[in-house]
């Protein structure tokens, strides 16, 4: 039985993207996702804030990191994952992450203007896809896809 770990989560960015390099080169971006929800009890209006730590790897990180600003409305799918990792001063400590597989900007308050970049000059290899085709697409062949 296979297990299935998969989440959507629709917010704003607390905080910038932070992007970092890792030694190989390869990009991450985390930030801060926070998530509201508003519900009634007894006709009065309640409001319940939930905050997720995001990473974002290679591509993604980095156009995420290029195109987003705290407080930016946006959409975040990807997987739960759970690290532990100890302090300087020797505490150890557990965090549970989403890692993204696809995010962008939520259009539901905000317009927003897609740039789309060459996969020509892709190579860190790490966000999706694996680089540019060597033969045309078989449905859309070289037309863009929107």
């Amino acid at each position: 039985m296979a297990s299935e770990n998969s989440v959507t989560l629709v917010g704003n960015l607390t905080k910038d993207p932070e992007l970092r390099y890792t030694t190989g080169g390869r990009g991450v971006a985390s930030f801060g996702l926070a998530v509201n929800r508003r519900y009634q009890v007894n006709g009065e209006w309640q409001e319940q804030v939930s905050f997720f730590n995001i990473v974002a790897w290679g591509d993604l990180g980095e156009n995420a990191a290029a195109s987003l600003n705290k407080g930016n409305r946006v959409i975040v799918t990807g997987r739960l994952e759970q690290r532990s990792y100890e302090t300087k001063e020797g505490e150890k400590r557990n965090v549970t992450e989403v890692i993204a597989d696809e995010l962008g900007p939520s259009l539901r308050w905000a317009q927003a203007q897609v740039e789309r970049i060459s996969r020509d000059d892709a190579t860190s290899g790490g966000g999706g896809g694996g680089g540019g085709r060597s033969a045309p697409d078989p449905v859309y062949g070289d037309e863009e896809p929107f």
